[in-house]
C-alpha cells in the first residue's frame, strides 16, 4: 500500500507543479510581489516622484520667523519619520511667489506677517489640496513657531528661554515589572508588518482546500476514480491526496518567500531611500534593539509545527468533504463554512492587539484550524506563551486523529458515491451509517 500511496502522491504532485496553471500563477505572484515591494519606483516611472523633496517657500516679512519655522518643520518631520521637505527663504513679494508657484505647482508657500493681536499672521498658499498629514505637520510647525516668537518677544532671559524651548525628556515607568518600553512598539509592528506574515498562511490554506477538492471532483466527474480505486485502496488514495496537497503548499510557501527576497533584492539594487524604505529600516532597528529576534528564534519551530499540522487538518477536512460531492459547484457550496472559519481567524489575528488581556482571544488561540493564524499574533503581543502554543498543537493533533478515525470511513463510502440530492443530508446519512 505504501508504494502505491507514494506513486499516487508523486503523480498528483508532479501533475500540479507541471501544470500551466501553477506556472502562470507563480509568474503572476512573482510580478505582483516585486511590484508591491517597489511600488514607489513603479509610480515614479509613470510620473510620480518619491525621491525629490517638496519645496516650502517662506516669505517672512517679520525678518525673524524664517529660521525658527525652518527648524520646527525639520524637527516635526524627522520625529514623525515622514515627509520630505525643503525649506527656502523667499526674498521677493507675494505676487512674485504666486507667479513662481504657478510655474512649479509642487511649491507650498508660507507668507508670514506681524500681527499685534496674535503675534503672527500666517497664510499657507498652495495650487491644490494638501495631503492631510502634510498640512497637519505644517500647522504644528507654525504653531510652535508662534510660541517661540511670542516667548522671545516677551524679553525673557535667554537661559529661561532655552529651558522653555528645549524638548522634554519623557521617561517611562511600568508598575508591571515584566513590561519593557521596547515592547510598546509591538502594536505598531502588529498593525503594519505582521499582516504580511499572516497572509501567506491564509493564502496557502485556501490553495490547499481548493486544490484537494478540485482534484477529487475532477477524478469523480471523469469516472477516473473507479479505475483508480480498483487498483488502490481508498485509504491509500486518501493519504496520497493529503500528502500531495501538503507538500504542494510547502513548496508554494517557499516560493513566496523567494519571490519576496527577489523583490527586496530589486529594491536594494535601485538603492531606494524613500519614506517607505526609511520606515522599514526604523522598524527593523526597533525590533532588533528590543531583543525580539531572540524570542522569535524560540517561537519559530513551534509555530511551523502548528502551521504544518493545521495544514494536515485542513487537507483531511477538504478530502472528506470533497469525497461526498459530485461536482465543483457542490464542493464550492460545502467549503463556504470552512472559508468563513478561516476568515474569522484571519481577522481575529489582525485585530489581536485590541483584545489585550482578554480571555476570549486566549481561548481562540487554542481552537483547532484557527490557532495557527492567531497564535503568532498573540505571541508577538505577549498575550500567550510557549505553553499555550503547545496546548494548541496538542488540540490540533487530537483533532487530526479524530478526522482520520471517523473521516476515513466516510471517504471510503463517499468516493464512489455519485448520488445527487441535498448535500448535507447525504453527509449526515453517510456519517450515521458509518457510526452504527
Amino acid at each position: 500500500m505504501v508504494n502505491k500511496c507514494l506513486y499516487l502522491t508523486k503523480n498528483s504532485l508532479f501533475k500540479k507543479i507541471k501544470s500551466k496553471w501553477f506556472i502562470g500563477i507563480n509568474i503572476f505572484l512573482l510580478i505582483v510581489l516585486c511590484l508591491v515591494l517597489n511600488i514607489d519606483h513603479v509610480i515614479s516611472t509613470f510620473g510620480g516622484d518619491f525621491a525629490s523633496a517638496t519645496p516650502i517657500y517662506i516669505l517672512d516679512e517679520t525678518n525673524y520667523s524664517y529660521e525658527i519655522l525652518k527648524s520646527n518643520i525639520e524637527n516635526v518631520s524627522s520625529l514623525a519619520e515622514q515627509g520630505n521637505f525643503e525649506t527656502k527663504k523667499y526674498e521677493k513679494t507675494k505676487n512674485d511667489l504666486v507667479n513662481e508657484m504657478k510655474k512649479n505647482q509642487k511649491i507650498i508657500g508660507v507668507w508670514i506677517k506681524e500681527d499685534i493681536n496674535n503675534v503672527l499672521d500666517v497664510t499657507v498658499i498652495t495650487n491644490d489640496y494638501m495631503e492631510s498629514y502634510d498640512y497637519q505637520m505644517l500647522v504644528s510647525s507654525i504653531n510652535q513657531t508662534k510660541v517661540s516668537v511670542a516667548t522671545a518677544l516677551s524679553e525673557i532671559d535667554q537661559k529661561e528661554l532655552d529651558k522653555i524651548s528645549s524638548p522634554i525628556e519623557i521617561k517611562r515607568e511600568y508598575l508591571d515589572k515584566n513590561k519593557k518600553s521596547e515592547d510598546e512598539s509591538m502594536n505598531m509592528i502588529m498593525t503594519t508588518i505582521f499582516p504580511f506574515v499572516i497572509l501567506p498562511i491564509f493564502m496557502l490554506t485556501v490553495f490547499l482546500i481548493q486544490m484537494i477538492g478540485a482534484e477529487i471532483n475532477d477524478e469523480k466527474s471523469t469516472k477516473g476514480m473507479e479505475i483508480i480505486i480498483s487498483n488502490v485502496s481508498p485509504k491509500a488514495h486518501f493519504y496520497s491526496k493529503m500528502l500531495a496537497g501538503n507538500i504542494f503548499v510547502i513548496i508554494q510557501g517557499i516560493l513566496l518567500f523567494i519571490y519576496g527576497g527577489i523583490g527586496l533584492g530589486i529594491r536594494n539594487l535601485f538603492g531606494s531611500s524613500s519614506a517607505l524604505t526609511n520606515t522599514i529600516i526604523e522598524m527593523t532597528n526597533s525590533v532588533l534593539g528590543s531583543g525580539f529576534v531572540s524570542k522569535i528564534i524560540t517561537w519559530i519551530p513551534l509555530i511551523i509545527i502548528l502551521v504544518l499540522i493545521t495544514f494536515v487538518g485542513y487537507s483531511l477536512l477538504a478530502g472528506i468533504l470533497a469525497s461526498i460531492t459530485t461536482s465543483s459547484e457542490e464542493f464550492q457550496q460545502i467549503q463556504t463554512p470552512i472559508m468563513m472559519v478561516l476568515l474569522f481567524g484571519y481577522y481575529l489575528a489582525i485585530m489581536a492587539s485590541t483584545f489585550h488581556g482578554s480571555l476570549f482571544i486566549r481561548i481562540m488561540s487554542y481552537i483547532p484550524f484557527i490557532s495557527a493564524i492567531i497564535a503568532p499574533s498573540l505571541l508577538v503581543l505577549g498575550e500567550i506563551g510557549i505553553i499555550d502554543v503547545l496546548i494548541a498543537i496538542i488540540l490540533q493533533v487530537l483533532t487530526n486523529i479524530l478526522f482520520l478515525k471517523y473521516g476515513l470511513p466516510i471517504y471510503k463510502e463517499g468516493i464512489l458515491n455519485y448520488s445527487t440530492g441535498n448535500l448535507f443530508k447525504r453527509l449526515l446519512k453517510i456519517f450515521k451509517t458509518k457510526s452504527d
